[in-house]
């Protein structure tokens, strides 16, 4: 789950990561006096949204008024947002933050996140800050700099000050990264992040140290055990099919490609996604129906499948070892018939009750093709949506 810049903000502040001051605001109005309390001679308007490169599309305004604060709301409020980070369509505007502007004299990157090749937390930093972190991998790698942290250990003042002292600093403000990478630590751990990220980290001209900006990502999996993290979902911001297969306990990403796929099991369904790119396709979506897919959650996961336009054919791979390969085949029938699935249907099932599985395919009367193999059904997918295109 991901969070607004301003939300990502509170939370750091209450972990005592230091962040300027600022005000959320939906209207102009609310812009404008949110800039007359905060009270400096430059703010700074940012639109709200889930994704990053706000600033290069013309998201973020600094300005020296009140009055301007109100004008640049105005510009950014309503307008949809196209940055790298963004759907295709773009992100709609729906609230800006406005925060105290600030003296900068040096620009940094900081995360923290788990790396899962070593089994460790990683601290990452560099001196490039504003920038992407994976054009800087790319171009320069020299200038990233990682720390990883034992579970087993956590994270000790002689790590921070070994990034501080890489990064270049002086003493005195290796003394104040030290508290605020703690702070950042305490966060992902406590509640359950997969990413936190500040970019940039600023030092300031008298030698603060400030998240300029921050993103915290939740693993979806805890939010059970955070409540207070779970409430700060901003519907708005999902995808509505994502969002609906969370209703019903599907796994859905919308892709962008245009042959549909209903798998279970992620593993399969990664590897369903590869053949379909081998095979010289695109998938549409990745959708794992689960071990427990039944005919109600597969006639569901057609829909969500269908809502998508670019739909031009429908892989359906199942392997059956929880699962009943015949329950899946009725649930297949069913639904094709109920939704009058117009776009061609591949399926193929393997395991458990697999036969008789098939046998209730071919029986059924649609136009059904079958597959044996993972190729197979990503050859013939192919070929449909091909065919569907021309």
């Amino acid at each position: 789950m991901n969070v607004h810049e301003y939300q990502a903000k509170e939370l750091l502040r209450s972990f005592d990561v230091p962040v300027p001051e600022g005000k959320l605001a939906s209207t102009p109005e609310e812009a404008e006096k949110a800039a007359k309390a905060l009270g400096t001679p430059v703010v700074v308007v940012k639109a709200q949204v889930h994704a990053g490169g706000r600033g290069k599309a013309g998201g973020v305004k600094v300005v020296r008024s009140p009055a301007e604060a109100q004008q640049a709301a105005s510009e950014i409020l309503g307008m949809t947002l196209h940055t790298p980070q963004t759907p295709p369509e773009g992100k709609l505007v729906r609230k800006v933050y406005v925060e105290a502007g600030s003296a900068i004299a040096d620009e940094l990157y900081l995360a923290v996140l788990f790396d899962r090749a070593v089994e460790k937390y990683a601290i990452v930093a560099s001196t490039e800050g504003g920038m992407e972190i994976e054009e800087v991998a790319a171009e320069t790698p020299e200038k990233i700099l990682t720390v990883h942290v034992d579970p087993n250990v956590g994270l000790r003042e002689y790590q921070c000050r070994e990034l501080g002292f890489g990064l270049g600093l002086p003493f005195d403000q290796v003394k104040k990264l030290v508290p605020f990478v703690q702070g950042l630590f305490r966060l992902f751990v406590e509640k359950d992040c997969s990413q936190v990220e500040i970019n940039p980290l600023v030092v300031t001209e008298s030698g603060d140290l400030f998240a300029l900006d921050g993103k915290v990502n939740f693993d979806d999996n805890a939010l059970y055990r955070h409540p207070d993290v779970a409430v700060l979902r901003d519907p708005d911001e999902e995808d509505e099919r994502e969002r609906a297969a969370k209703e019903i306990d599907l796994a859905y990403v919308g892709l962008d490609g245009n042959i549909g796929c209903m798998v279970n099991g992620a593993g399969l369904a990664m590897a369903t996604l590869d053949m379909i790119h081998y095979c010289g396709g695109k998938p549409a979506n990745f959708l794992d129906a689960g071990g427990g897919a039944d005919k109600e959650k597969v006639k569901e996961a057609f829909k969500l499948i269908l809502r998508d336009p670019n739909v031009e054919a429908i892989l359906v791979n199942i392997f059956g070892g929880i699962v009943r390969c015949d329950l899946i085949a009725e649930g297949v029938v069913a639904a094709a018939a109920d939704l009058g699935i117009e776009v061609p249907l591949v399926v193929r099932l393997q395991g458990t009750m697999a036969e008789e599985g098939r046998k209730i395919l071919a029986d059924s009367g649609l136009d059904i093709t079958p597959a044996e193999t993972l190729q197979q059904a990503g050859e013939s997918a192919v070929a449909a949506a091909q065919g569907g295109a021309a």
